[in-house]
């Protein structure tokens, strides 16, 4: 069992950056793939980021590559969201998830943490 939680979200401005963090409970962390995913109103769930587990590969949405950074801290128990260059529809619910494979990161999911960009 894993339990998620995220914390860093907040409203900026255009062109800012932010830093989300999740932070999981559990001694299994580093066996779990990493995943960042969003939702904005009216949309669906999308991906967003994911690393492996001992923060080699990662992947990223064509919409913010070059301008997100993901990571991972397996002696924390906790991954970042590093997102620079924010633009208005990077505004959603961001959350963290936790899966057993890259195609699978959907066994665990936080709460989430609202980002708003403002024009």
């Amino acid at each position: 069992q894993v339990q998620l939680q995220e914390s860093g979200g907040g409203l900026v401005q255009a062109g800012d950056s932010l830093r989300l963090s999740c932070a999981a409970s559990g001694r299994t962390f580093s066996y779990y793939v990493m995943g960042w995913f969003r939702q904005a109103p009216g949309k669906e769930r999308e991906f967003v980021a994911a690393i492996s587990r001992y923060g080699g590969p990662t992947s990223y949405a064509a919409s913010v590559k070059g301008r997100f950074t993901i990571s991972r801290d397996n002696a924390k128990n906790t991954i970042y969201l590093q997102m620079n260059n924010l633009k208005p529809e990077d505004t959603a619910v961001y959350y963290c998830a936790a899966g057993s494979s890259t195609n699978s990161i959907n066994d665990y999911w936080g709460q989430g943490t609202q980002v708003t960009v403002s024009s």
